[in-house]
């Protein structure tokens, strides 16, 4: 089985130029420049719609090796979705200075950048990324190697 997102060459600021809401376009643009800064890293393309930096792999039951992004955005019609692979639950304090936003497991839900507090995101999208880009997960065990 292989994932049905993976990264592709496709250029990211091709990706974002397309994107017809100025606002979101921006605020696309502010979000790449902040998880380059994060990462050190360009980003990268997954699938026709996220934008992703740095890389972390994960064994799961089938006990096949996936690589997945470390850290990532995408600018999805509803909001703006910025993922954080080790998820927002370690980040409970932190949250709630964050602004206006919703979550699921791994995404942070933003209609505008505008919303939320820029310094308060990019303290939670840093730890996150260096607590996982580059390292292993074995989903059978629960565990993380470097």
């Amino acid at each position: 089985m292989s994932l049905k997102t993976s990264e592709t060459d496709a250029s990211v600021l091709d990706f974002i130029a397309a994107i017809a809401d100025e606002n979101r376009r921006q605020d696309c643009l502010t979000l790449n420049k902040l998880c380059e800064k994060i990462t050190g890293e360009k980003g990268k393309m997954w699938g026709s719609s996220i934008v992703g930096y740095g890389k972390y792999s994960y064994t799961r039951s089938d006990n096949k090796f996936y690589e997945f992004l470390a850290l990532g955005f995408s600018p999805r019609k509803q909001n703006l979705t910025i993922y954080n692979l080790p998820g927002y639950e370690p980040y409970a304090d932190l949250m709630k200075q964050l602004g206006k936003y919703s979550t699921g497991k791994s995404c942070l839900y933003v209609k505008h950048l505008s919303d939320i507090d820029i310094t308060i995101l990019e303290k939670i999208l840093r730890d996150g990324y260096q607590s996982i880009a580059g390292k292993h997960l074995d989903y059978k065990t629960g565990t993380w190697s470097d």
